[in-house]
């Protein structure tokens, strides 16, 4: 793991843990409950405000809760952000209040859908904006990339470690391998066309 030595690289460490507990489907509380916290305690790390992120064995007992390993956790974190240089200041200075500009939006695909399985939620012809990496809410639409290639567009339930569990066509259940899925995505939008 890289060095740490700032407010924003103990934030950065718990959105990459809190990425991993989301791919598994976990809600906080599941989590902590898994090494023996409350879902506020585990939600200290994901804030980045518990500096015990940082130990090896901290990592390595969070990460396996998530049936995960500390080197997933730094894989997720990413290369640490080049530090800034510090400013050379003469007198008093201020950064100012100009507008920077929107944040850059998340990157979301679009999906048209071709037939009613989903109506009276969407029917055919909608068109689904969804964003990769965002893990759906209860009852929220959701697109699941398969292994094999196939595409599915489901109202999310719940999920365990093991499998999804979606609403589809005629609002039965229906439970997913994980093992069988590459990605899931929640749906941000429908669009009437």
């Amino acid at each position: 793991m890289p060095r740490f030595e700032s407010d924003s690289d103990a934030r950065r460490l718990g959105e990459a843990l809190a990425a991993l507990r989301q791919e598994r489907g976990l809600s906080q509380a599941q989590a902590g409950e898994r090494v023996g916290m409350t879902s506020q305690g585990w939600g200290l790390y994901e804030a980045g405000k518990r500096s015990g992120l940082f130990r090896p064995d901290v990592q390595r007992r969070l990460t396996a809760a998530l049936e995960s390993t500390p080197e997933a956790l730094a894989l997720k974190l990413g290369s640490p952000a080049p530090a800034a240089e510090p400013a050379v200041v003469q007198g008093l200075q201020s950064g100012g209040r100009a507008f920077a500009g929107p944040a850059p939006a998340a990157t979301t695909r679009r999906l048209q859908l071709s037939n009613d399985d989903l109506a009276p939620w969407a029917a055919s012809g909608v068109v689904l904006e969804y964003e990769p990496g965002r893990w759906p809410r209860r009852a929220q639409g959701c697109v699941i990339e398969m292994a094999d290639g196939e595409v599915r567009v489901r109202l999310y339930d719940h999920a365990d470690p093991d499998a999804l569990f979606v609403r589809g066509v005629r609002g039965d259940e229906e439970r997913i391998a994980r093992a069988e899925t590459r990605q899931v995505s929640a749906v941000v939008a429908r669009l009437d066309v």
